[in-house]
């Protein structure tokens, strides 16, 4: 044992020195070309004199050439030194062809000396320390392939240094040999463009070249080389790894949510159940904003979890690419859908966890939704553990009814996992009842979150749309922190936890006085709404656009229209997905119908609401015929 610590010790030392020697060959030479280039070309630097860099280069030769590399080095180690003076006097000294190497050899040669003080004799850069806390915002727990993509980002974005990027990247795990090709594509546009400024720049000045032409080229250059940095990214990092969680897609849009998300909203997550659990697994969810996602993404899972969405953004231009690539399952809302299981079974059989919204649409008033399509049966038959997971506090940063997002103290608590074993011995109204159980989740039963807003009311009529009081239709409006019914004149107040300062005291309050007035005219109802149509075509086919009419009764849902018409039984609509203030939605054959009132818009809520109700007491009649 002691032998072996011994040759360790001796590998390192001999490591080090190998290291050393050739960090004393590289400081010879900046020695060498100290006095006589470089000071003379770092004063011209600091008087902004391009021109004379460019002559002093030019009458150098060789050395000239050398000096670029050193210099664009020794900015990227003294990392508060800006690069892109060298690089356009390079532009303007030589041509493309050979200022382009230059500049990027000499960064590869200041990023691998970075690599070596950093991973071999352990310096740390003070200078990088506030470049440092900038990076980490937006680069938590990443594995060595995300490392890749977070620095082609970096090296993309003009307001962090190459040298602070280069001192983050060698601290990270990342290998040598993905840290040096990362940087010498990486810096690639950033270099180019630059050297392309002292091309066009002599081209502008000497050759009249005009001015718009210029800005023109030189955004079509940049776009072009973007696309084949891109192109690069996805053949070194990504291979093989097209429609699926581990792809370059998946990875870009985390990422961009990391970076919309991530400095607004940090959740608080308790994960401890899941840590150990080894990938695939079904983890289901309780739904409160459309945020959620991103709140999910943030547990401890051991590979990246793909998700089951509403078909609808996997069949849109641009999202169905963008879905489709990122390997996201798709879902008919409260429509039978063979594909969505195939494709569970698909990505179950590669090994990524699934991320389901069992309710299949966002909380209303704050309680989850029942789960009207429970997937017992199919959870048993993928023989894979199940993980229940809470979100709590994302409703009142952002529910549906809203569109602002405020601020919230949101929690993620894995509450169950059942492993697959113990699936398979339970029969499916057990399981069905741990899901509802460990799921639910009452927003309004929370106090201890503090909302300063000063306008929380405003959109809450979208949801209650009917006078909790006198029972008037929509003439509720929200005011400030105010719910006024313009109908009888009653305020009603929403204190700093989101609570009416009267009765009924909360949102879920004032909603289950509307449900029972509407439980009430349930033997009598007759709902109808012109409306404007939009249907979207079967997979992701073209979009119409027509008018018609809606009506929703105890026994059907008919629509007509000029086009024709069609009727669907209520008992085949569990629930009716819908957005606050703007539209309800269905399928009929295959295709999706959003259905736009042409005059109370708010009535949406109410068409969503009677059919809860309706699904709400063919489950008690059933409930009433078992007992």
């Amino acid at each position: 044992m002691d032998n072996t610590n011994d040759w360790s010790r001796q590998t390192n030392r001999r490591e080090r020195i190998a290291v050393l020697a050739i960090l004393l060959v590289i400081l010879f030479l900046f020695v060498f070309f100290l006095k006589n280039i470089m000071v003379p070309l770092i004063r011209l630097q600091l008087q902004h004199d391009l021109e004379g860099a460019t002559a002093l280069l030019l009458d150098r030769g060789l050395q000239g050439a050398m000096s670029v590399t050193l210099i664009e080095a020794l900015q990227m180690v003294v990392i508060f030194v800006p690069a892109e003076f060298i690089q356009i006097s390079s532009g303007l000294s030589y041509p493309l062809y050979l200022s382009l190497p230059l500049c990027d050899l000499g960064v590869c040669l200041g990023a691998t000396i970075i690599f070596a003080l950093v991973r071999v004799f352990k310096v740390q850069s003070a200078a990088i320390g506030k470049q440092r806390g900038r990076i980490e915002r937006i680069s938590a727990d990443l594995d060595e392939r995300n490392t890749v993509l977070l620095l082609y980002l970096l090296f993309f974005m003009p307001i962090i240094p190459f040298g602070a990027i280069c001192y983050y990247g060698s601290s990270t795990e990342i290998s040598y040999r993905r840290y040096i090709l990362t940087v010498a594509t990486g810096v690639i546009p950033s270099i180019l463009v630059s050297n392309l400024m002292g091309e066009a720049g002599t081209a502008f000045l000497v050759h009249s070249l005009p001015l718009g032409l210029l800005i023109l080229v030189i955004v079509l250059l940049a776009a072009l080389l973007f696309v084949l940095i891109g192109f690069f990214i996805h053949r070194l990092c990504f291979r093989g790894t097209e429609q699926t969680p581990d792809s370059m897609a998946y990875a870009f849009s985390m990422f961009i949510s990391r970076l919309w998300l991530g400095r607004q909203q940090k959740p608080v997550i308790d994960d401890d159940l899941l840590r150990g659990v080894e990938a695939p697994y079904i983890l289901l969810v309780n739904h409160e904003s459309f945020e959620d996602y991103y709140y999910v993404s943030q547990l401890a899972h051991p590979r990246n979890p793909t998700f089951l969405v509403n078909e609808y953004y996997c069949t849109r231009p641009i999202l169905k690419t963008l879905a489709k690539q990122s390997g996201l399952l798709s879902k008919k809302l409260f429509t039978p859908d063979l594909s969505s299981g195939i494709g569970i079974l698909r990505m179950i059989r590669k090994g990524f966890p699934i991320v389901i919204f069992p309710e299949g649409r966002l909380s209303p008033d704050g309680r989850s939704n029942p789960i009207v399509e429970n997937g017992a049966a199919l959870y048993r038959k993928l023989k894979t553990d199940l993980v229940l997971v809470r979100i709590d506090g994302a409703y009142y940063a952002h529910p549906k009814w809203r569109k602002k997002k405020y601020r919230s103290d949101i929690r993620i608590t894995v509450r169950r996992v059942l492993p697959g074993q113990q699936l398979r011995e339970m029969d499916d109204e057990t399981i069905e009842r741990l899901i509802t159980e460990e799921l639910f989740n009452d927003a309004s039963a929370r106090t201890d979150a503090v909302y300063p807003q000063k306008d929380k009311a405003v959109g809450l009529e979208k949801l209650l749309y009917r006078c909790a009081d006198c029972g008037t239709l929509y003439q509720t409006v929200g005011i400030g922190n105010e719910l006024v019914c313009r109908a009888c004149g009653r305020r009603h107040r929403l204190d700093e936890s989101y609570h009416f300062t009267d009765a009924p005291w909360s949102i879920p309050g004032y909603y289950d006085r509307i449900r029972r007035m509407e439980r009430e005219q349930l033997d009598h109802l007759s709902l109808h709404a012109s409306v404007r149509t939009k249907i979207f075509a079967a997979g992701g086919g073209p979009v119409r656009k027509e008018r018609g009419e809606c009506t929703l009764d105890r026994a059907f849902f008919r629509y007509c229209s000029p086009s024709g018409e069609f009727a669907i039984p209520v008992e085949k609509l569990p629930a009716l997905a819908f957005s606050c203030g703007k539209e309800f939605e269905l399928y009929h054959k295959d295709e999706l119908h959003y259905f736009y009132p042409l005059r109370d818009p708010n009535q949406v809520a109410r068409w969503a609401l009677v059919v809860d109700l309706l699904a709400e007491k063919r489950r008690n009649d059933k409930e009433t015929k078992k007992a």
